[in-house]
């Protein structure tokens, strides 16, 4: 974004502050306990900003892709709710689309073949594409076919002359990391054949706004989507939504079905009810996203509470998931190793070094069973659920689980909490 803060879709002046979340280090850049004692980490402003033309919230590309997305820590495959929801997509996809041996499939950061596997286990076809070289090699070696390549115009072009034309091209939470979006969603244009089918899955805004999920916003995360905004994008690029299904995961997403302008596919309830459910939301107002800035202090404010009552009756806490949103909301109130001891992650890769900012350090979740923390709050509430199950072995010792967003609760159930 250059220097007069200009939309990145529509190009018109940011003059508005939707969340202004301070300075921080990237939500995925892990760090050695040694490279830590070395230098400081580098930090960047993190404000997220509204177009009152288009209606798109964005944050500005402060640091270019390549310096996130080359060697990633996030590997899609250590979640297993994130797995089933892969194969049961792949599932119904190959059935609504007639999928089979003459198909073809992309999908657009592939991470480590997580969803692709499935289509390949079916017979059908497929490619990656992955700008982490760190991971696209595990897809690699799981058989997965995969580019290593961040995806534009250029990418679509070069793929579509090596007769990767897609049936169906699959985007789950990608969208939302592209600095150059209108280069992004051209190559779609250019690698979809002409009855072919698009799905973008990413967080709804409107339930961002409605469940004050602030610490979905991060560096990584460029830009933030309403249905609204999402058509006006895919129609200067001679795409069209044509069905939404509204979905549970990352607090709550949309999926929508896209295909060419004039390839005839019928619009359908999915797409009228969200359109109903945002305008009755008057996302299509300026003035409905305003205020939130208050509502993110006070989590903030309720957190510190918890963490500093904690504290004061001698109870030690720890964290569970060492996610990009948990960095967002610990760096955002300040929080340290003074007042949450560790955080626990089932991703090895991650395990053995310090959060970004806060400096949590990071184990296996066999560490939550040696120490013995009166309270585990879980950092990636959206799988509290699936977390909940795997550490239920917290209740031996009365151990509670604790969320932060939207506002301090309990699990119901667990320990002595029960539900709050």
């Amino acid at each position: 974004m250059n220097a007069r803060l200009a939309c990145r879709f529509c190009a018109s002046p940011l003059r508005e502050i939707f969340a202004d979340l301070g300075t921080t280090p990237l939500a995925n850049s892990y760090v050695s306990a040694e490279r830590v004692a070395k230098s400081p980490e580098a930090s960047y402003p993190l404000v997220a900003r509204l177009c009152t033309e288009c209606l798109l919230v964005q944050v500005e590309d402060v640091v270019p892709p390549s310096a996130i997305f080359s060697d990633y820590a996030y590997f899609s495959s250590y979640s297993a709710a994130w797995v089933e929801h892969a194969r049961r997509y792949a599932e119904a996809m190959r059935k609504r689309l007639n999928l089979g041996p003459q198909s073809k499939v992309v999908e657009i950061a592939s991470n480590d073949g997580y969803l692709l596997k499935h289509f390949v286990a079916a017979g059908i076809p497929v490619v990656g594409v992955e700008p982490a070289a760190n991971v696209a090699a595990v897809a690699v070696a799981n058989k997965v076919p995969t580019e290593v390549a961040f995806f534009g115009r250029d990418t679509a072009e070069r793929l579509a002359k090596a007769g990767h034309s897609a049936d169906l091209m699959a985007a789950n939470n990608v969208l939302a990391h592209v600095p150059d979006l209108n280069d992004f969603v051209a190559g779609f244009k250019r690698l979809l054949k002409p009855q072919g089918v698009a799905t973008f899955e990413f967080p709804h805004l409107l339930r961002l706004i409605a469940q004050v999920q602030f610490d979905t916003i991060y560096h990584e995360h460029f830009s933030y989507f309403s249905l609204l905004t999402a058509e006006r994008v895919f129609a200067r690029h001679g795409l069209r939504v044509f069905d939404v299904e509204e979905l549970p995961t990352h607090g709550g997403s949309l999926r929508l079905f896209v295909g060419h302008e004039g390839a005839g596919q019928k619009e359908v309830a999915g797409l009228f009810a969200v359109r109903a459910a945002e305008s009755a939301a008057k996302l299509n107002e300026p003035a409905s996203y305003r205020g939130f800035q208050a509502r993110v202090d006070k989590v903030k404010d309720g957190f510190l509470k918890f963490l500093d009552d904690a504290k004061r009756q001698g109870r030690q806490v720890a964290a569970y998931g060492a996610a990009a949103k948990g960095n967002t909301l610990l760096n955002y109130c300040g929080v340290g190793t003074d007042r949450i001891a560790y955080v626990v992650d089932r991703n090895p890769h991650k395990q053995g070094l310090l959060l970004p900012g806060s400096h949590l350090p990071i184990f296996g979740p066999e560490k939550v069973f040696e120490t013995k923390p009166n309270d585990l709050v879980i950092l990636p509430w959206n799988l509290a659920d699936e977390i909940a199950r795997e550490m239920a072995g917290i209740r031996a010792w009365n151990g509670r689980f604790v969320i932060a967003v939207p506002e301090i609760r309990f699990i119901a159930g667990v320990g002595g909490g029960g539900a709050k």
